[in-house]
């Protein structure tokens, strides 16, 4: 396990507020992980489950900050959303995957539940989306790529960054609420739960298909 960069991932106290913490990151493979916290520890073992995929996120974080004079961009909108609240899905069957970038949501969760639990996988990457389920509610969401159901998460997570390095933006991502897959919220057992648009919104725009 290491950064991009050849250097080997340890990790380590935080010294310090460090503003360019991937840039430090990239250039020592230094995480910076404080004790007793959640979100340093699910960020830990994010590094552990994805190494290819975070390595390259770090690598794409240090490689923008120092083109953009303080205002993070759009790639690094996008890189932190991911890294933060991401998810990769292995999904068997297309249609499945049509109704999450249309955001039918009642038709996948509950008239099409049986097929989203045999081919649908969520490998979640963002550690603030597990800190998050520590205290499940409606309303979590998470941003999500598409990979095939024989591929490796971790790779094919690392292969999609790279190829959106030069134009990825927010907009290349799906959502996804989580809480709404079946069994992941205990107590969900009437249809009518899925008709809630606080939480369950309808498709205000089309997600552009993964390459």
């Amino acid at each position: 396990m290491a950064t991009h960069s050849g250097h080997p991932i340890r990790f380590v106290p935080p010294a310090k507020a460090d503003p360019y913490y991937e840039v430090h990151l990239s250039r020592t493979g230094e995480v910076h992980t404080r004790a007793k916290n959640w979100h340093d520890l699910f960020n830990a073992l994010a590094w552990l489950s994805f190494p290819k995929a975070k390595a390259r996120l770090n690598a794409m974080h240090a490689a923008q900050i120092p083109k953009e004079a303080g205002s993070r961009g759009r790639l690094r909108d996008m890189l932190t959303l991911f890294d933060e609240g991401g998810a990769i899905l292995a999904c068997a069957n297309p249609e499945l995957e049509a109704l999450i970038r249309q955001h039918r949501w009642k038709e996948l969760f509950w008239k099409r539940r049986s097929s989203v639990l045999a081919d649908l996988r969520i490998h979640v990457l963002g550690h603030a989306l597990l800190e998050m389920a520590l205290r499940p509610r409606p309303g979590l969401t998470c941003k999500v790529i598409f990979i095939g159901p024989q591929e490796a998460p971790d790779a094919a997570a690392a292969h999609w960054l790279d190829a959106h390095d030069a134009s990825g933006t927010t907009r290349d991502l799906a959502s996804l609420p989580v809480f709404g897959y079946p069994g992941w919220l205990p107590g969900i057992v009437e249809a009518a739960f899925y008709d809630d648009q606080r939480y369950f919104r309808p498709c205000r725009r089309s997600v552009a298909a993964v390459q």
